[in-house]
């Protein structure tokens, strides 16, 4: 919910398993949330901002984490490279 200047007024904002789109709920320890580091194209160097994912419990316990981050490092670098080149 938000208040009327439009900052989050909520206790609490659930996250999202970025592979599975499943709600990931409080009590789950088994999630993770891991940043990747955004790096510049052109010289291969950190930029110092990152692009957070959420695996939830359920891909790990399926031992699907990786596969699932990597793909999801990989669309996010295309769509980057994309983006930069228009």
């Amino acid at each position: 919910m938000q208040n009327e200047s439009g900052e989050n007024v909520d206790l609490y904002v659930p996250r999202k398993c970025s592979w599975t789109n499943r709600l990931v709920k409080a009590k789950e320890h088994s999630s993770v949330q891991i940043n990747v580091a955004n790096v510049d194209p052109v010289t291969g160097v950190a930029t110092g901002d990152a692009t957070p994912y959420c695996i939830g419990g359920y891909i790990r316990f399926k031992s699907e984490g990786d596969i699932a981050l990597t793909t999801l490092v990989q669309k996010n670098d295309i769509a980057m490279l994309a983006g930069s080149a228009e």
